[in-house]
């Protein structure tokens, strides 16, 4: 009997030990998986989005910055380009227009036959809807590097942000997407390579027509969609200034160009007006910009210091001021 009484102790000793421990693991385990919660634009130390890697928030939806940011943060000079064929880039094109006149199952079997998918993205602070346009093989150790496009669900589209040099030029990626969720009836065009990642230029899509990304800006300006292009310069490009602002070989933009540069002047910026002087990175050359010089349609080459982009606070204010004139946009529809 006295064994047996021993036993058991020694039994009940190790089930009490073996909680505690348990126990233990699991409150680590919560302590190391707690998250600091979702802001507006969390960032890491660098600059970098402190998303998960593919993006997703967990909580009732995703944050598109967040969600962009991933996705760009592989992006360097060697992270791989390969050049769309004519029918690669008509097929994309194609696609993009179904979506745009509503007829998703078409847009997603047409956009299917590059290998692209469609893919619906809430917001989960906008509460807004985004069609996403993706390569199936992005996570492939040769990525194509075609890029995504956004699409408004919730609001008929009538103007896109275009972002042709992601990561290259720091940050703008974040400015474009953070312009998405402030303003409604947006099309988001983001390249999907480093500027320098193909053979000589062929990623650089700001000077290449033979891009998805050109050939999607292209379809949006064939159907009088206005378009702000942002880029990213140095510090002693522009030093006396903080933007410049160019309505590339066009003048149909000018007049939202005075507007954009007034309210940035307003917050302190120094703006260099391309169409009244002569300015740095005036976007003459710059393949979309002529394309809607081309169709009448208002066009903003649009260049950011560093500063400006690199700041939380500035890149705010500046996002504020691009979101109240894509609003003007919106309602000419």
């Amino acid at each position: 009997m006295k064994r047996s009484r021993t036993r058991l102790t020694t039994i009940k000793r190790k089930a009490r030990v073996l909680g505690l421990v348990t126990a233990a693991v699991l409150t680590l385990a919560q302590c190391t998986g707690s998250s600091s919660g979702d802001s507006e634009n969390p960032r890491s130390e660098g600059g970098r989005s402190s998303a998960a890697p593919d993006g997703r928030t967990g909580e009732g939806g995703e944050n598109l910055t967040e969600l962009i940011t991933a996705y760009t943060a592989g992006f360097d000079e060697n992270s791989g380009y390969r050049r769309p064929s004519p029918t690669d880039r008509r097929t994309v094109a194609a696609g993009v227009a179904l979506l745009l006149d509503h007829r998703r199952p078409e847009a997603e079997r047409r956009l299917a036959d590059v290998d692209l998918a469609v893919r619906t993205v809430t917001d989960k602070a906008a509460g807004r809807r985004y069609a996403e346009i993706a390569d199936r093989s992005e996570g492939g150790a040769a990525p194509r590097g075609w890029g995504r496009v956004y699409l408004d669900m919730d609001t008929s589209p009538r103007w896109s942000v275009q972002i042709p040099h992601p990561v290259a030029d720091r940050d703008t990626e974040q400015l474009g997407a953070e312009l998405m969720r402030r303003s409604p009836g947006g099309v988001l065009v983001l390249a999907g390579a480093h500027r320098d990642a193909g053979r000589g230029d062929a990623a650089d899509v700001a000077h290449r027509r033979d891009t998805v990304f050109h050939a999607v800006c292209d379809e949006l300006v064939r159907r009088g969609l206005p378009g702000v292009q942002l880029h990213g310069m140095a510090d002693d490009t522009a030093p006396d200034h903080d933007v410049v602002a160019s309505t590339g070989r066009g003048r149909e933009g000018v007049t939202e160009g005075r507007a954009l540069a007034d309210a940035l002047r307003e917050q302190d910026y120094d703006v260099c007006r391309a169409w009244a002087r002569s300015c740095p990175l005036a976007a003459r050359s710059n393949v979309q910009g002529r394309s809607a010089a081309a169709h009448d349609v208002p066009f903003l080459h649009v260049e950011f210091g560093p500063r400006i982009r690199l700041d939380h606070d500035h890149a705010r204010a500046v996002v504020g001021a691009l979101a109240d004139l894509t609003r003007t946009w919106q309602r000419r529809g």
